[in-house]
């Protein structure tokens, strides 16, 4: 005899799958576009001009890159981890507790994989790669917090890293003249 499962437990385990999946795999840029690739000779002094306008440009999109990363790691981090977290959704009991672990185990690995793009791409300016630098510890450290926030076993510690790393990326930006705002990224952004 088969059994019907009820829509809100598979809508669940569905949500869960997802997350591992976006979780466990990455959606990095590495300079597939024609605006960090030059293929003028140095030797002419045409191609001279036209390496240095494509340096300026590379530099102009790094920073522009970095901000639009930053800012949907900022973003998804405020709305889907920090807010539930201090609204006491996380909490045992708490309405719409599981719903919440699961977006915020989303949101963690979206934020993880943006802020490890935001820092590849602040290598494409000089001053805003020096101001980066000294934070790609703190985002590595932040690798297993997606798993943690979706298992429900992150704390006020675990959050307190997840802010102290999107503040000091914003600092740094400000610090190059790249400011990083906020920007919530939508649910099919954390899906994929």
């Amino acid at each position: 005899m088969i059994r019907s499962v009820p829509l809100r437990r598979s809508l669940v385990a569905l949500l869960l799958s997802c997350s591992v999946l976006v979780s466990a795999t990455g959606c990095g840029d590495k300079g597939s576009d024609a605006a960090t690739r030059t293929g003028a000779s140095p030797s002419s002094s045409v191609s001279a001009s036209v390496s240095a306008s494509a340096t300026a440009e590379r530099q102009r999109l790094a920073k522009t890159r970095f901000v639009a990363n930053a800012g949907l790691a900022a973003g998804a981090t405020y709305q889907w981890i920090v807010k539930p977290y201090r609204a006491g959704t996380f909490k045992k009991g708490a309405e719409g507790r599981t719903f919440a672990l699961v977006k915020a185990g989303l949101a963690g690995g979206f934020a993880y994989n943006r802020l490890k793009a935001a820092a590849e791409n602040a290598k494409g300016d000089p001053l805003l790669s020096k101001a980066v630098a000294p934070l790609t510890a703190g985002i590595e450290s932040l690798k297993g917090m997606a798993a943690k926030l979706r298992n429900g076993e992150a704390g006020e510690g675990d959050i307190g890293a997840f802010e102290s790393v999107i503040d000091s990326i914003k600092n740094a930006g400000k610090s190059a003249g790249a400011e990083v705002t906020d920007k919530v990224p939508s649910t099919s952004q954390l899906t994929g």
